[in-house]
């Protein structure tokens, strides 16, 4: 069946899921292109619907096998013409495939952690496009989870989703609040890292390989004085030009990648193969 009524109720619930209210009040989100739904599904997520339409298919060869996995995860497959797809996509650029599905809830006690665990605490970030990047960068340097601190962004905001590239599904995120959260730390022997334009040492000079949370604070505003005080080591990234600070995603990124190049000459961690050429 063919879905051709802007009026569908289905296709109004997955408007609705661009609000965080909806998207709360029915513990659901939306999964919008072919990569982040692929990561969704191949991570084992379950998503209760999938919108799709032929017509606006990138390339038509990659589509129908995501589908078929999607109908195996037990997704109910919604044909749709463009004019509705379009009514429900977020994107600029819809690719034909929008799932619908269950928010990933997780709580601190669900965290099963490696030893040497590197977690990421990303505090009042506000922008969703760079909780998104940081989940990324958190996936691609090896980050046990991330703890997303007193939110402001919505991790199931669908721009986070996009940013993440799916990553979303592949790290564990966890929302927790900031004094619970420090609690939990301190009970589990992590150093707390603090990002701070005013400290002393660079953050190549101090020892990233054991249990360490990387805390990072809010684009404008930075780290509140909770974290500031309760960091074990204070460090900042050089700044040799006019600018002054950096993006709050791109500074998470320089701290995730020197984490990871420590371990990694400390043989903690393994490089992983190098791609074929």
């Amino acid at each position: 069946m063919l879905i051709s009524s802007l009026t569908n109720p289905k296709v109004k619930t997955a408007v609705k899921l661009r609000q965080r209210s909806h998207r709360d009040e029915l513990n659901l989100m939306l999964v919008e292109g072919y990569r982040e739904i692929k990561r969704a599904l191949d991570q084992g997520y379950r998503p209760a619907q999938l919108f799709y339409c032929g017509e606006l298919f990138l390339k038509g060869t990659n589509e129908p096998a995501l589908i078929e996995q999607a109908r195996a995860a037990g997704a109910e497959i919604l044909a749709c013409t463009p004019q509705v797809f379009l009514k429900m996509a977020y994107r600029e650029r819809p690719e034909g495939l929008l799932a619908v599905g269950p928010q990933p809830r997780r709580a601190l006690a669900d965290l099963v952690l490696p030893p040497r665990a590197l977690l990421l605490v990303a505090e009042h970030i506000e922008k969703p496009g760079n909780l998104g990047t940081m989940l990324r960068a958190a996936d691609a340097a090896g980050a046990a989870a991330v703890i997303v601190c007193d939110r402001c962004t919505d991790p199931c905001n669908p721009n986070v989703v996009r940013a993440s590239t799916g990553t979303l599904f592949s790290v564990p995120v966890v929302e927790a609040e900031g004094a619970a959260l420090r609690a939990w730390l301190r009970e589990r022997g992590f150093s707390v890292l603090a990002a701070t334009p005013h400290a002393a040492l660079l953050h190549t000079e101090v020892d990233l390989t054991g249990n360490v949370a990387l805390v990072v604070g809010a684009e404008q505003y930075g780290l509140t004085p909770a974290w500031l005080e309760a960091a074990d080591l204070r460090v900042r990234i050089p700044m040799m030009g006019l600018a002054d600070s950096l993006n709050v995603s791109a500074a998470t990124t320089i701290l995730l990648f020197e984490a990871l190049r420590q371990r990694l000459a400390a043989g903690i961690v393994a490089a992983p193969p190098q791609p074929p050429v």
